[in-house]
C-alpha cells in the first residue's frame, strides 16, 4: 500500500533499533558511566564547585551565554530544517524523475516519498523540541547560578548547596542537548533511505560507529578522562 518492500521495513527496524539501542546504551547502562558526555558532567559539577570562590563571575556567565548561544543556533537550525523537509512535500512531482533517473536504487512511489519525507521532518521537530527544552533549562541554570550566595564561612554550606543544584541543572541540559544533536546525526544517515534501502543501512552503521567511537575511543575523551581517571 505504501510502496515499500521488506528491505525498505528492515532498513527502517535496524535505523531505529540503532537509534533507541545507542540511546539506551549510553544512557542507561554501566558502560554508558564511561561515556565522555557523563565525563564532562563531571566537569559540570566541578565548575560550578568553582564558581563558589569567585566573587567577580563574569567568566561563568561568560561561559554560559556561549552554551546557550550554541544551542539557539541549533533550534534555529532545526526550525530551517524543517522548512526545508516542507519544501520538499511541495516539490514531489519535480523531485521523483530526478531519483528514477539514478543508476541504483528503486525509484519511490509518490506515497512513499510523502512518508519519507514526513519521518525526515519528524526527526527535526523532535530535534527542535530538545534544542529548546536545553536552551530553556540553560536560562533555569543561570538564574540559580543568579541565586549562589557569595561564599562567606557562615554560608559556605548554603553556596554550595545551590551551586550543585546548578551543576545538576547544566547536566540535564547537557542531555537534552546532546539528544537534539543525535538526531541530528541520525538524520544524516536517514538521508539515505532517500537512494535506497542498501544505503539507508549503510549510512545508520556509519553513524552509529562514529559516535560511538566520538564517546568511548576519541582522543577528547582520553583528553578529558585524565583528570578523573575514568
Amino acid at each position: 500500500m505504501l510502496g515499500f518492500t521488506n528491505l525498505d521495513y528492515a532498513a527502517l527496524a535496524f535505523f531505529l533499533i540503532a537509534w533507541f539501542g545507542y540511546h539506551a546504551a549510553l544512557e542507561l547502562t554501566p558502560a554508558g558511566q564511561k561515556s565522555l558526555n557523563k565525563v564532562m558532567n563531571q566537569y559540570r559539577y566541578r565548575w560550578m564547585e568553582q564558581m563558589v570562590v569567585r566573587e567577580n563571575r563574569i567568566v561563568d556567565t561568560t561561559i554560559l551565554a556561549s552554551l546557550m548561544n550554541g544551542t539557539a543556533f541549533f533550534a534555529s537550525t532545526s526550525l530551517i530544517a524543517i522548512g526545508g523537509v516542507l519544501a520538499l512535500l511541495r516539490s514531489t512531482d519535480s523531485v521523483l524523475p530526478l531519483f528514477a533517473d539514478l543508476p541504483f536504487g528503486e525509484p519511490p512511489t509518490r506515497i512513499a516519498w510523502d512518508v519519507k519525507v514526513g519521518g525526515l521532518a519528524v526527526i527535526f521537530v523532535y530535534a527542535f523540541f530538545k534544542f529548546a527544552w536545553s536552551y530553556r533549562l540553560f536560562n533555569y541554570m543561570a538564574i540559580i547560578v543568579g541565586a549562589v550566595p557569595v561564599l562567606t564561612e557562615s554560608s559556605r554550606e548554603e553556596a554550595l548547596t545551590v551551586a550543585r543544584q546548578a551543576g545538576a541543572m547544566n547536566a540535564v541540559a547537557g542531555k537534552h542537548f546532546n539528544r537534539g544533536q543525535r538526531a541530528f546525526f541520525f538524520s544524516l544517515a536517514y538521508l539515505g533511505w532517500f537512494v535506497s534501502a542498501y544505503l539507508f543501512m549503510v549510512a545508520t552503521a556509519g553513524v552509529l560507529i562514529v559516535m560511538w567511537r566520538r564517546q568511548f575511543l576519541s582522543d577528547a575523551r582520553e583528553a578529558a578522562v585524565k583528570q578523573f581517571n575514568v
